[in-house]
């Protein structure tokens, strides 16, 4: 047993939650990161005893861009702040644990800096994959490489470099000798090279008793990943989807045939792999504003925090907040928040009673985190399934529907079962229980045995309405303004150019702009090549535009290249 065996999450997107500016300018630290001290009361006020936490280092823009993996994001602070925060965390009995994002860099890192002063004869050159001399890109470099996503903001790392990996297993070491962190949740995952995880796996089991490794997983054989070889759990996405859309389909069918699937993958009972449950993130919109019927937002977390695997609540969405994923940006889904906005939210926020509930519940459970699963009633609008661990059975049931309903359900050996929720008792005959679950709701049913003093976690109310949330900050200090018409910065006589990048948050970056809507003199016409060049153009910007909005000085950019075989190969890497 790990301590990551009973970890319930709690999880931060630090940039967003603390209102940091999109855009780093590398000139000055500003401490923003202790402005997260009050949060750990409220992380341990609603159950949660670990905290997943990142993109926490150096980079442009929304995180993912890494400029520097052992100097804390200087929007954030410096990394003395770092430790004192990891610190203040574990005296609170929260393990950390910080996004690891080593499959892409940044174009800032140091090793793509050199690449582009040094060009072949850089010592970098193979850190990163396929850097091809004869190509180019829309910065123009004049050179291409493989990137993540077709972002060419985000340069794919050669993880079969032993210099890459040996850097990378550094850095690991660094953070838990820096910082002292208990795991770290590898970014892109399901694109890493398995022979990279498992020496990250072989520097976790050396770093740190129980050091955890989860991994960003969209699809696939979870099995694959999560062995004793390489990562201990992964993001459970195919959980996810069935948790919404199976409320909103009024279809439990989907969520129970989801986990039957899962259990073919790896069975869950006893020491078995657990994969990391979510409802939402800072990639996907907010549960409340995904469910139809907001009152099923208590029968998902119910399920979030009692089938097999470990929950994860991502900040705010405690307090039911809404957040809509748009077209360019994911700045909706991470909003800065005060934590003072929401004094006893436990007490008076009916969402934020449930999830701390759920994490009593939990904490005082171990079938739910150590048991088996058993499936024992399945229609479309009632599920209900049991947690077996040590001979003691805790019966979960669910109701997606607007009436109650009654069921009548196997127990396991303890003469009365208490509602962990409702406090309601109900006595155990020929070996069932016969509840009633309220509409639109759930309960979970816990043995009690003689001597046994179990207690209510809390009357609940029905979720119905959606929590406060701030005002989204620019530079933690003043609200950000809202843009009419032209933007300030093309009003000052600048361009905004807008890269589409990693989780598809948007990243600014301005300078002097001398575009103008035309080509701008960077084609001659007459010639059979030249006419072939500006088909490509056409081409790539036709592709580009489908994609989302094109700036004149991405438009630009594609212009001035005039180099043919880039060009094809700009085009193929739209289609891959």
């Amino acid at each position: 047993m790990a301590w990551y065996d009973e970890a319930i999450f709690y999880h931060i997107y630090p940039l967003g939650l603390l209102g940091a500016p999109k855009e780093n300018s590398y000139d000055s630290v500003t401490h923003r990161l202790k402005n997260l001290d009050p949060w750990i009361d409220h992380i341990r006020e609603i159950g949660c005893n670990a905290l997943y936490i990142g993109p926490l280092f150096e980079s442009v823009g929304h995180g993912y861009e890494t400029t520097d993996y052992r100097k804390l994001d200087s929007r954030l602070g410096d990394n003395k702040d770092l430790k004192k925060f990891v610190k203040k965390c574990h005296d609170n009995g929260i393990r950390v644990i910080l996004d690891g994002v080593f499959n892409h860099t940044g174009r800032d890192f140091f090793a793509f800096k050199d690449i582009k002063e040094n060009r072949e004869g850089s010592r970098y050159r193979d850190w990163y994959c396929n850097v091809n001399f004869g190509g180019n890109n829309e910065y123009n470099d004049g050179f291409s490489y493989d990137n993540w996503g077709g972002y060419n903001l985000l340069v794919k790392l050669n993880q079969r470099n032993p210099e890459v990996k040996d850097y990378i297993c550094h850095t690991i070491r660094f953070w838990v000798d820096e910082f002292d962190i208990d795991g770290i949740r590898l970014d892109a995952a399901d694109v890493l090279d398995f022979d990279f995880m498992k020496a990250l796996r072989a520097v976790a089991n050396e770093v740190k008793p129980d050091f955890w490794l989860m991994g960003e997983v969209i699809h696939g054989d979870y099995g694959r990943w999560v062995n004793d070889g390489t990562l201990h759990s992964v993001t459970n996405y195919v959980m996810h989807k069935a948790l919404y859309s199976g409320h909103n389909d009024h279809n439990y069918f989907e969520i129970a045939h989801t986990q039957r699937r899962l259990e073919g993958m790896m069975p869950s009972g006893g020491n078995g792999f657990k994969l990391y449950n979510f409802v939402d993130n800072h990639d996907v919109e907010r549960i409340y504003t995904k469910l139809s019927n907001k009152a099923h937002f208590t029968p998902v977390h119910i399920l979030l925090y009692t089938l097999p695997g470990i929950p994860s609540i991502y900040y705010g969405s405690e307090f039911a907040i809404e957040g809509r994923k748009e077209k360019f940006s994911d700045a909706s889904l991470r909003p800065a928040l005060e934590i003072s906005d929401y004094k006893d939210a436990v007490k008076n926020n009916p969402a934020t009673k449930l999830i701390a509930a759920l994490g009593k519940v939990r904490s005082e459970n171990p079938e739910l985190s150590y048991g088996d699963y058993k499936e024992l009633m399945l229609l479309n609008r009632q599920f209900a399934f049991a947690r077996n661990y040590n001979g003691r059975s805790v019966v979960v049931t669910v109701n997606n529907d607007d009436n109650d309903t009654t069921m009548t359900l196997p127990a396991g050996n303890s003469p009365e079962y208490m509602g962990a929720l409702s406090g309601e008792k109900v006595a155990v005959n020929n070996g069932c229980i016969q509840v009633n679950v309220k509409a639109n709701s759930g309960e979970i049913w816990v043995p009690v045995d003689k001597g046994d003093k179990k207690r209510t976690a809390g009357k609940l109310e029905e979720v119905r309405e959606t929590g406060k949330i701030s005002e989204l900050k620019e530079s933690g200090d003043k609200p950000e303004k809202k843009a009419s018409g032209k933007s300030a910065q093309a009003e000052e006589g600048k361009f905004v150019q807008t890269e589409k990048s990693h989780d598809g948050v948007k990243t600014e970056q301005t300078g002097n702009s001398n575009v103008a809507n035309d080509k701008a003199g960077a084609t001659s016409k007459g010639s059979y090549d030249d006419g072939v060049i500006d088909g490509l153009h056409e081409a790539i910007l036709a592709i580009m535009e489908k994609n989302g909005h094109v700036t004149d000085q991405m438009r630009n950019d594609v212009y001035n290249n005039r180099h043919h075989d880039s060009l094809i190969g700009w085009v193929k890497s739209f289609i891959r």
